[in-house]
């Protein structure tokens, strides 16, 4: 399955700290539990690179022609 196909998979995304200082991103979807770990940069990088999907999506969605958006470049 790629990034741009539809799915008629529903799942619960819950995110949050650990006692150990890592980002969990917690996925469960038909009966699967998925956590995934990450440190603080790497999260904050996820969390640039959801913002500028978003911005992108958002112009496709609109119509608009603003042309994609700067991303920081990954370490």
């Amino acid at each position: 399955m790629g990034i741009d196909k539809e799915s008629d998979i529903a799942a619960d995304l819950q995110i949050g700290p650990t006692t150990l200082g890592m980002v969990r991103l917690y996925i469960e979807a038909q009966g699967m539990e998925l956590p995934l770990d990450f440190d603080p940069d790497e999260a904050e990088e996820i969390a640039e690179e959801i913002m500028a999907a978003a911005q992108t999506a958002r112009a496709a969605r609109d119509g608009s022609s603003g042309g994609s958006p700067k991303r920081k470049p990954r370490r």
